[in-house]
């Protein structure tokens, strides 16, 4: 039995898609009873968060409860903030279960996870030193900064000491951390990209190729999300991403607006309004559909001549574009963060870099071969039976039973 803890963000996004597929994972390739013990930040007061973040932890007892009643050997947590805290870990050792903790960006030493504020990247804050987050108010509100600043570095090592293994998605990610001053035990370190399970089966994603650029499946049939009317013939390229600084989106719209393709944005996020703007200056044509279900993420995909990922910050991994990849989707990204180690060289161009982004789009754009290059670059990465085998080595010989890849 596999027991995952995840204290869900306020606003839902990759890591919490992760999470349940990690667990479809377990059940389905490792043969494992999986369950998912989630408390979502949504649902805190904060004063309760406050509490857990000082605390470190708010009930360590349901998580001793939860591990003895289901009978789980595993215990593999993701973000534990503010209301798991190291004392779940803790809990579930003192139970007997052996702990892993999953870091899917860097809020071991960043109190807002991304390396990234006041429009660059940031490294400021240096292992248990986390005062520069407290100054720079990175969280957007002083009580905030103060809380994470201190519960990083009141308990950053008794996190740590309660996991038997630590997974990162990616080598960069596990390196930046390092360069971050993380005390992590890096024998015990180890690299598990997440898994995409349009791959699973014969490997193949879940679309055809799409076709060259100019004559692909076009998206006229869909309608955007708020029920908007019908969307042009056009060829169009595809950002998939939380709208805010980090990510780059507004450099996706001046690059589309000089290589004169439609871009179509799906994501919401503090930086929405601000992006509109910028649209309409830029005189390109861009769609805003917010955010969007799993199905018509699929149709945006299958219907896109190109996927861009533009961000800014150190990025450690890139789930919506392995997704695009999985899909046969060519793509063009940031030479940033982890991203390099899923794109080919021919598909990357500087971080902010408008004008080497479009010169891409151009390239790049319905390219079938692209398209297959990258499907089975990601497949060698994040195919399930891939991430099965890694997940079974960090668990332990002892800790799974059943493995069939």
């Amino acid at each position: 039995m596999v027991l995952f803890l995840h204290n869900r963000y306020r606003t839902t996004g990759g890591e919490e898609r992760v999470v349940d597929d990690l667990a479809w994972l377990v059940r389905e390739r490792l043969g494992e009873p999986a369950r998912v013990l989630a408390i979502s930040s949504a649902a805190l007061s904060r004063r309760q968060a406050a509490a857990g973040l000082l605390r470190g932890g708010l009930n360590p007892e349901r998580v001793e409860h939860a591990v003895r009643g289901a009978g789980a050997r595993i215990v593999h947590a993701h973000n534990l903030q503010p209301a798991f805290g190291w004392r779940a870990l803790a809990a579930a050792r003192g139970a007997g279960a052996r702990t892993i903790l999953h870091l899917h960006q860097y809020r071991l030493v960043c109190a807002i996870g991304v390396c990234f504020t006041r429009g660059a990247e940031c490294t400021r804050c240096h292992g248990r030193n986390t005062l520069p987050g407290v100054r720079l108010n990175c969280r957007g509100s002083s009580a905030e900064a103060v809380l994470y600043g201190a519960s990083l570095a009141l308990w950053q090592r008794r996190v740590l000491e309660q996991a038997d293994a630590v997974i990162v998605p990616s080598a960069f990610a596990r390196e930046h951390l390092r360069a971050l001053g993380a005390p992590l035990p890096w024998e015990r370190v180890h690299v598990v990209a997440p898994a995409v399970r349009a791959l699973d089966g014969d490997g193949r994603g879940g679309h055809e190729l799409v076709a060259p650029r100019g004559s692909g499946a076009a998206p006229s049939e869909r309608r955007g999300a708020a029920g908007g009317p019908p969307a042009t013939t056009r060829p169009y390229a595809l950002v998939v991403s939380r709208l805010a600084p980090e990510k780059g989106v507004d450099t996706a719209i001046d690059a589309c607006a000089l290589a004169g393709i439609e871009l179509v944005i799906a994501g919401d996020g503090p930086q929405s309004d601000e992006l509109r703007l910028r649209a309409e200056a830029s005189g390109g044509a861009v769609r805003f559909v917010g955010r969007v279900g799993a199905s018509e993420l699929d149709r945006l995909r299958a219907g896109a001549a190109l996927a861009l990922a533009p961000s800014r910050s150190p990025e450690t991994f890139g789930l919506a574009l392995a997704e695009a990849m999985a899909a046969g989707v060519p793509v063009a990204a940031s030479r940033v963060g982890a991203l390099p180690e899923l794109v080919e060289e021919a598909g990357l161009a500087p971080a902010g870099d408008a004008r080497a982004l479009a010169a891409l789009i151009a390239q790049r754009a319905g390219d079938r071969a692209a398209g297959e290059r990258g499907r089975e670059r990601v497949r060698s990465v994040c195919a399930p039976g891939v991430v099965a085998r890694s997940l079974a080595e960090v668990y332990g010989r002892n800790g799974t039973r059943g493995l069939t890849t």
